[in-house]
């Protein structure tokens, strides 16, 4: 699990056009990386997504330092400026012990517990690239 903070906590993500340059970046970064994306949460200053390599020739942080570098460059085209990430990011590794499941549902509320929404089911900023680890 991968978690991407804005630069300075911006609330720049709730908005749709900012989300779709995040999500179709995070999608082509995945596939130009061999990388695998599950389920993600966007919030109005960060995102969480859950992850996997295809392959192990290609690490995390250089797939999540191209994501930023292509999410950045299509927010620009939409007319902002400035940063856009933090230049770290947090990654958690799920190990035998943790179930996908039971981390997505901590995911998944993350927008309830910040009062933006009353079910994560209303959450439009939430979804699924690719089905994997359930």
């Amino acid at each position: 699990m991968v978690t991407v903070c804005t630069f300075n906590r911006a609330q720049l993500l709730n908005r749709d056009d900012v989300f779709d340059v995040v999500i179709h970046a995070l999608r082509g970064t995945a596939e130009l990386k061999g990388w695998r994306v599950g389920r993600y949460v966007v919030m109005p200053d960060h995102v969480h997504f859950f992850c996997s390599p295809v392959a192990e020739e290609h690490g995390l942080s250089g797939f999540v330092r191209d994501f930023k570098s292509l999410s950045t460059n299509r927010y620009w085209k939409l007319g902002f400026a400035g940063k856009l990430w933090q230049t770290e990011f947090f990654d958690h590794l799920l190990r035998s012990g943790e179930s996908y499941q039971s981390k997505w549902e901590y995911v998944r509320l993350n927008p309830v517990r910040h009062g933006l929404c009353a079910s994560p089911e209303e959450w439009k900023y939430a979804g699924e690239i690719e089905q994997f680890g359930t």
